[in-house]
């Protein structure tokens, strides 16, 4: 046998016994006469110690070990002498003297060193990436990715959820972001689509009666990358029948809260909080609101009349708002640094930045636009002290939140509060719908399987709503799960009517044709007596980052690819043989 038991097992109960490990040259410190090793595997790190008088001919040998030399040692376990133990680590109180070594592998000079404090480059990491997943913070996360993974079965199971696998092939969809697709060979001219999601699948499930599914699940989307997105991704996919917006969500509460506790040792305040959709966007901006600090947005709109700064009064007499946020300890930014700021919410979109300093009064090149009573309102509507400005802008009301969230966060990073306990929210009662301006029709907020809310569904099915404010108050029974200012899950109950399915795509610019053309195997299934059913996705690769502190989803993935789309270990995806073209009937214009 290469090892009795692995490197991070070894405890104070194994102290006089013959051990035998096997392992990673980790650490290496030669003092001559004793050789201390730091051997590693995935389970931890134990210290082997190289004597001449234990060791025999294998000291010599020792002195000639590297750093990822792969080893096999047996020797006796021993206390280590008082003053030298390392409480930091399991294995910390003891430690072999070697008696045997066999060296199974050597070890050419590392591209880069495995220790957890050096900055090491994304891409070269990502090439060596068999080097980097031997990092012990890369080991974890891949640990706990397992755990994650072995919770949510285990929950979903225990409440009567069955696993079922849906096609990886499938077909391609409107109405959501831009497919992979595949060619078929056997079918000249058309293609498969990689799934964004299993949705059409997951409702069909429900059609045939199985009541509970789950999937974790690989998807694909070919999108603009970051740091919380992947073109392929993972999660944890869920539907159920014969339930509610309530039921989805107390079972999603208790997958998670659980998933917190058993793997992170975390209480998760239950119940989670709740915000309609039209709250949050009044308070935070955005749908995604970051719940671990204060710094709400405060609509100034009423104030307004009683100033005479024709910036806000123009905004306001176009339809659009003016908000104000709190510039926490900001007042001593220099006229530049102000200046900046400006830029920067320019390039957000917006026309500009009003701001006026507090002080023991005010301090503005705008001040003496107002009132001195509506300055001061204006400072306790945001619990404005001396040392701090306030930051307005006006314009849009889409403009005006998206600027004044952004803004928020980069305030709250200024003053170190994105710290503290995990804050978790649901958001709710999302409009169904929303304009798009450059296509000038509805599109889906969600998708376009979502169902009104039951109050709406009979406006909805009338013929004559054509008027874009009637259609655009249509709420939807769909919810977001938002940890930390992400979006880590969002689900709905879906539509299982046919007529309403069919007046959606309609209100969507879909025809009767194309509907039938793209969608007509849902269609059909709904004919036969479909159950009510709803259910949500988890972002599994963006939960994970969250839970282990990782700072991109590309931390916790086992191969990911670069911000370019890229696989720097495998060089993919590459160019292909012209024969496999030939064979599939395509003709690259690119070979040309």
């Amino acid at each position: 046998m290469y090892r009795d038991k692995n490197c991070g097992q070894l405890t104070e109960d194994d102290i006089g016994k013959e051990i035998t490990l096997a392992g990673w040259v980790f650490r290496r410190r030669d003092h001559g006469g004793l050789i201390f090793i730091d051997l590693r595997d995935r389970s931890g790190v134990s210290q082997i110690v190289f004597s001449p008088d234990v060791s025999k001919g294998n000291h010599e040998t020792a002195h000639t070990l590297r750093s990822e030399y792969v080893i096999s040692i047996t020797g006796k376990v021993s206390k280590r002498p008082d003053g030298t133990e390392n409480p930091n680590i399991p294995t910390g109180m003891v430690e072999i003297y070697a008696e045997k070594l066999e060296i199974l592998n050597k070890s050419e000079v590392l591209p880069f060193v495995l220790e957890e404090d050096q900055e090491v480059s994304e891409n070269l990491r990502f090439k060596y990436r068999y080097l980097d997943m031997r990092r012990p913070e890369m080991t974890a996360n891949l640990i706990k990715r397992h755990k994650v993974y072995k919770g949510v079965r285990n929950y979903l199971d225990a409440r009567g959820f069955i696993e079922v696998e849906t096609p990886v092939l499938t077909k391609s969809t409107p109405e959501g972001a831009r497919d992979f697709l595949v060619p078929s060979r056997l079918n000249p001219g058309h293609f498969f689509a990689l799934p964004q999601s299993p949705q059409l699948f997951k409702q069909i499930l429900m059609v045939a009666g199985l009541d509970k599914y789950f999937q974790i699940v690989k998807c694909f989307r070919d999108e603009d990358l970051r740091a919380d997105r992947q073109p392929e991704f993972t999660q944890v996919d869920l539907e159920m029948s014969f339930v509610t917006v309530d039921n989805v969500i107390e079972l999603v509460t208790g997958l998670i809260s659980g998933l917190f506790k058993d793997i992170n040792g975390e209480e998760i305040d239950t119940p989670i909080e709740r915000l309609c959709y039209d709250e949050s966007m009044e308070r935070f901006g955005n749908d995604k609101p970051d719940m671990r600090f204060g710094l709400e947005l405060k609509d100034m709109a009423d104030l307004v009349p009683d100033c005479k700064f024709r910036v806000f009064l123009d905004a306001i007499e176009k339809g659009g708002k003016v908000k104000a946020l709190l510039g926490k300890n900001m007042n001593e930014l220099s006229r530049r640094e102000v200046d900046l700021l400006t830029e920067e919410v320019q390039s957000y979109g917006a026309k500009g930045l009003a701001w006026i300093k507090v002080t023991d009064g005010f301090e503005s090149p705008i001040k003496k636009f107002f009132p001195n009573e509506i300055l001061q309102r204006m400072a306790d509507r945001l619990e404005a002290a001396p040392g701090d400005m306030m930051l307005f802008v006006a314009d849009r009301e889409s403009v005006t939140n998206d600027v004044l969230s952004r803004l928020r966060l980069d305030i709250a990073k200024r003053n170190n509060l994105l710290k503290g306990p995990n804050k978790f929210v649901w958001i709710v009662d999302y409009p169904l719908l929303e304009w798009n301006d450059d296509e000038a029709r509805f599109q889906a907020m969600h998708h376009p399987f979502t169902s009104p809310s039951d109050k709406d569904i009979e406006l909805m099915l009338r013929e004559d709503i054509t008027d874009r404010d009637r259609i655009s108050s249509i709420k939807a029974k769909s919810y977001d799960i938002v940890l930390n200012g992400n979006e880590i899950g969002g689900g709905s109950i879906r539509i299982h009517s046919g007529d309403v399915q069919k007046k959606m795509f309609r209100i969507l610019g879909i025809s009767d044709e194309e509907a039938k053309s793209k969608f007509g195997f849902l269609l059909d299934a709904l004919k036969y007596g479909a159950p009510p059913h709803g259910g949500l996705a988890l972002g599994l690769d963006r939960m994970i980052m969250l839970m282990t502190g990782a700072e991109s989803i590309r931390d916790v993935i086992a191969f990911p690819k670069t911000q370019k789309g890229y696989c720097m270990l495998s060089n993919a995806p590459s160019q292909v043989d012209e024969k496999q073209l030939r064979e599939l009937y395509i003709k690259s214009k690119v070979a040309e």
